[in-house]
C-alpha cells in the first residue's frame, strides 16, 4: 500500500503516545521500539513507509573494512532506499558499534531519506548531526559497525527494538520514539487517531477547568454526551 501525502500530513498530527492507544484498542501492545530514542532534542514528528536493514552478530571472515565494498552492504542499501522512507535498522541492540556514520547519514539525507531508526547507535556523532537527518537510536559509539556486526540483507523482516517489522509497515517518530503501524491497518488508524486528539485536546481543556478525573477519564456516559455536544 502507497502512503499518501494526504496519510502523512494526518498522521503527522497524531503522537506516538495516542498511536500505541489506539493500537492498543485493537489488540496490539507491542509496536514501540526500545532504545529508538531521539538523538537531537527537537527533531520533528516524521512519517514513512519502513526500509528495513539486518546485522547479524559480528563473524570475523565476513565483518571487515573490505566487506563495505561487497554487493551486499549498507552502501548498497543506501542506494536503493526510495525518497521519503524510514530506514530502520536491526542492530540487535548493539551499543559498541555504531552502524552509520557521517558519510553514510550524509548520503541518505542527499537521497532524500526522512530518518534513520534503529535499536543500535551510530557514530561520529558531531558529523551525523551535522547531516540534518533526523536520527532515533540507541546512543553514540566510536568503533565501526564491524567491530561488532554483520550486515546481511535489505527489506527483509526485521526485529528491531523487540517489535516485528516488515518492509513498507508505517513508522511515527517524535519526542516519545518510535511507533509501528501495520501496513494493513494503516486505513483503520488513519479513521480513528485524529478522533482520539481531539477527544483528549477536549479532556485537557476540561482539567484546565478544575473538572476532576473520575468520569472525565475515562469519560462516563455523561461526560460522553457533552463532549459530542462540544462537536456540534
Amino acid at each position: 500500500m502507497a502512503l499518501s501525502a494526504e496519510a502523512i500530513a494526518t498522521l503527522k498530527t497524531v503522537s506516538t503516545a495516542t498511536l500505541t492507544t489506539v493500537l492498543l484498542k485493537k489488540g496490539l501492545r507491542n509496536v514501540w521500539i526500545r532504545g529508538a530514542t531521539p538523538l537531537k532534542p527537537g527533531q520533528p514528528r516524521i512519517v514513512g513507509p519502513a526500509f528495513t536493514l539486518r546485522f547479524v552478530p559480528a563473524r570475523e571472515d565476513l565483518a571487515t573494512p573490505a566487506s563495505w565494498a561487497s554487493p551486499i552492504s549498507t552502501r548498497a542499501a543506501i542506494e536503493a532506499m526510495p525518497e521519503g522512507c524510514v530506514a530502520i535498522v536491526d542492530a540487535m541492540g548493539v551499543t559498541e558499534a555504531g552502524i552509520f556514520g557521517d558519510i553514510l547519514c550524509a548520503r541518505m539525507q542527499k537521497r532524500g531519506v526522512a530518518a534513520l531508526v534503529t535499536d543500535g547507535v551510530v557514530r561520529d556523532l558531531a558529523g551525523v548531526l551535522d547531516t540534518g537527518l533526523p536520527v532515533w537510536c540507541r546512543g553514540v559509539a566510536a568503533p565501526p559497525s564491524v567491530a561488532g556486526l554483520t550486515f546481511v540483507a535489505w527489506q527483509q523482516p526485521i526485529g528491531c527494538g523487540g517489535v516485528a517489522v516488515f518492509p513498507d509497515d508505517i513508522i511515527v517518530v517524535d519526542q516519545d520514539g518510535a511507533v509501528l503501524i501495520p501496513a494493513d491497518m494503516l486505513d483503520a488508524v488513519l479513521d480513528e487517531a485524529p478522533e482520539q486528539e481531539r477527544m483528549e485536546a477536549w479532556i485537557m481543556t476540561r482539567i484546565d477547568e478544575g473538572v476532576p478525573l473520575p468520569g472525565l477519564y475515562p469519560m462516563n456516559a455523561e461526560t460522553k454526551a457533552l463532549y459530542e455536544a462540544s462537536k456540534k
